[in-house]
């Protein structure tokens, strides 16, 4: 893991109290956020948010992310966007939700906790 890296985790572990990260590829990493808050309207008070780093990071953009595969609409309906999918290298079925930048990415000025944010506002718009 390069330096930057390295540094936007430590960020990331302190802004969300906690952070791990393991290859599963040779050049992609899976970085799992334990016990997210979640708003009311979710089935679950928190949830695991799970995400790839993709080679080329930070300049090959971060997209889509991952929960526990039991996270439903609190009435038990399926969110917008999601599917059963596992991550790329890791076997286990997820709630993949198909989640992308709508603002431009700078990659000199956004980093893990910039994507934990859109995550967290996604995880706002109960739907």
């Amino acid at each position: 893991m390069s330096g930057p890296v390295t540094m936007q985790l430590e960020q990331l572990r302190e802004r969300f109290g906690g952070a791990d990260v393991r290859r599963v590829t040779s050049d992609v990493m899976l970085v799992t956020v334990p016990n997210v808050r979640l708003p009311e309207g979710w089935s679950k008070p928190s949830t695991a948010i799970r995400f790839i780093i993709p080679s080329g990071y930070p300049y090959a953009l971060l997209d889509c992310f991952w929960t526990d595969a039991d996270l439903t609409l609190q009435g038990g309906g399926q969110p917008q966007n999601t599917g059963l999918n596992p991550i790329p290298g890791v076997t286990e079925p997820l709630l993949w939700f198909s989640w992308h930048l709508t603002a431009p990415w700078n990659p000199n000025r956004d980093t893990l906790t910039t994507w934990m944010n859109v995550v967290i506002n996604r995880m706002k718009e109960v739907r």
